[in-house]
């Protein structure tokens, strides 16, 4: 528990002089607020014992400063709303960057078990009931603790009987509005998850909405999303039961303050034992009963939807990435590319073995092949040399080096990766090409477009470098989706290049094109390429056939095909087809 004050307290340093500021006006307003039936009851008592002949000139004099009090108070409560709010937004905004810092640094199995809609729900909505927390959870509490004890100390110093009749009320009011506040803080956090649900099927569906489409399944679909809606319909549905309880038992009790009074007073007015001025006092300070319990309702509220988002934050702020940079990782030399697998085994999750005992040497500048049926492990080598994931046996090398060793940013920097499923960001082809090495220049840009045979297309299009490439490059063909992946790794220029099913999805001609593009770009360069289409990988340097045992063969094309093994079996199937 104060492991976590201290974490939350943390998020106040940066704001400290605005906090400060924002409980400095909040505890002026409780104080003008409970001044102001006081000046009150003094303008009574003198109109009283005036009667016909009241002192205006004292009178209005009072009437001033209350009008000056209240003017204070308007003034205080403007900072309140306007620069307390800032400040809480300002604490989301930092709180937000700091989990998106966080996400960004997770590793591949993080995300291979957790949903995207979750996590951008955690980023923004939990966010946001973070800011309304920060800003108004000590303000409530600082104003309502004061304006209690304050009208509680005054109302006894008047007349003491009185005030224990109507603070008899009290208990039963808090005991209620907490028991009831605890059911509506359950619900609240049922519905916020089932908010992150809907946000995950949400982002499901409309991501492979052209899946959905291919195969008329928006029916399929739309029960998907019915089901989450109806479960978050459901938790609505509680929360909303649970407020209607919370609020009209506060009400309920809050009426009976003022009839309390009005009963209790009376008699003793009627006694004697109480004045007329004060009695119109008790029916003043109220209120000041009343409010704090029922803000006690919403401070639970914020309390626990803060508490939950706060909970949720860190939860995900302390689940470390699987990889990270050790403590002797350093920044690499001049990389050659010299790669090397030493006994290494793999699994996902684990699951299955993909790798057991796997050896492997790729000499630097060598032009090499994967190849093998699918689910032998392919892919899976080719992630686990930039480290996406972490072998569990063995070790990866790079010039000799254990990738382990290598600082993350400077591994991955001298490696540059051209994917069968290409992905581009919002924006324009210029800006993605850019991608490749932030900061470079228009003609930087230009020349690794047409290394990559990309520039001739995109001269043609109305706006050029300046077109956008619409929601993950939907405006543009396959082809020319991947060519400007392969001239952002141009602009990258890595000595290590990985080619994961670069062009199994394209046309012939578009294959040839970027097929040529992958050529230039592998000159000089240590290369693997990962194919089905065996047509691809004939003029690797070398062939590396893997089974579910690892490598089972390996030569070049011809000498493959003159073994007659698995690679000849492979060729075969593939020139059947």
């Amino acid at each position: 528990m104060l492991k976590r004050f201290k974490q939350l307290v943390s998020f106040y340093k940066p704001y400290a002089g605005w906090f400060f500021a924002d409980m400095a006006c909040a505890l002026l307003m409780s104080a003008i607020a409970l001044a102001v039936p006081l000046g009150v009851r003094a303008i009574t008592e003198d109109v009283l014992a005036a009667g016909d002949f009241a002192p205006q000139g004292r009178i209005l004099r009072l009437g001033l400063i209350l009008f000056l009090l209240v003017l204070i108070q308007a003034l205080c409560q403007y900072f309140l709303d306007y620069q307390g709010h800032h400040m809480g937004a300002k604490m989301e905004r930092d709180m937000r960057a700091q989990l998106f810092r966080h996400c960004q640094g997770m590793s591949f199995s993080f995300y291979d078990t957790h949903k995207v809609g979750e996590l951008m729900s955690r980023i923004t909505a939990d966010s946001l009931s973070l800011a309304e927390f920060f800003h108004h959870f000590p303000e409530d509490v600082a104003v309502n603790a004061l304006k209690l004890a304050g009208a509680t100390a005054i109302l006894f110093a008047i007349n003491w009987k009185v005030t224990l009749a109507i603070l008899a009320l009290l208990p039963f009011m808090a005991v209620y509005t907490l028991y009831y506040s605890r059911k509506m803080r359950e619900a609240l956090a049922q519905g916020r998850r089932r908010a992150g649900d809907i946000n995950a099927q949400v982002e499901d569906s409309l991501s492979g909405v052209r899946v959905v489409q291919s195969f008329t399944n928006e029916g399929v679909e739309e029960e998907k999303f019915d089901r989450q809606n109806q479960r978050f319909l459901e938790s609505r549905r509680r929360g909303y039961q649970g407020e209607a309880r919370l609020y009209c038992g506060m009400d309920a009790f809050a009426n009976l303050l003022p009839i309390a009074v009005a009963v209790f007073g009376g008699l003793a007015v009627w006694a004697g034992a109480m004045a007329l001025p004060d009695l119109i006092l008790f029916m003043l300070y109220v209120n000041y009963f009343a409010g704090p319990v029922r803000s006690l309702a919403n401070t639970s509220r914020l309390l626990q939807e803060g508490v939950t988002s706060f909970a949720r934050y860190w939860e995900m702020m302390e689940t470390p990435p699987e990889i990270q940079d050790s403590p002797e990782a350093r920044e690499l030399p001049k990389v050659k590319g010299d790669l090397e697998l030493r006994g290494v085994s793999f699994s996902y999750n684990g699951g299955a073995s993909v790798f057991h005992g796997l050896n492997l040497s790729i000499k630097a500048g060598e032009y090499v092949a994967l190849v093998g049926a699918s689910g032998v492990g392919k892919t899976t080598l080719c992630s686990l040399i930039p480290r996406f994931y972490q072998v569990q046996k063995g070790q990866v090398l790079l010039d000799g080096l254990p990738v382990e060793k290598a600082a993350l940013r400077s591994l991955r920097q001298n490696i540059g990766m051209v994917q069968q499923d290409v992905y581009l960001f919002a924006g324009t082809i210029g800006e993605n090409i850019a991608y490749g090495r932030p900061g470079c220049t228009q003609e930087e840009i230009i020349a690794a477009a047409q290394k990559a045979g990309a520039h001739e297309f995109i001269q043609k299009l109305p706006q050029g470098y300046d077109t956008d490439v619409g929601p993950h490059g939907v405006r543009l063909s396959g082809g020319q989706q991947q060519r400007i992946s392969i001239a952002r790794v141009f602009l990258k220029d890595p000595p290590i290049l990985i080619f994961d099913e670069a062009t199994s999805a394209l046309d012939a001609h578009s294959e040839r094109v970027v097929q040529d593009s992958l050529e230039r770009l592998a000159q000089s360069r240590t290369t693997l390429v990962i194919a089905h289409r065996l047509s691809t990988v004939r003029k690797a340097g070398r062939i590396i056939v893997l089974d579910e045992n690892g490598v089972c063969e390996q030569g070049t094309h011809q000498e493959l095909l003159a073994l007659g093994g698995a690679y000849t079996g492979l060729y075969q199937a593939a020139l059947e087809l």
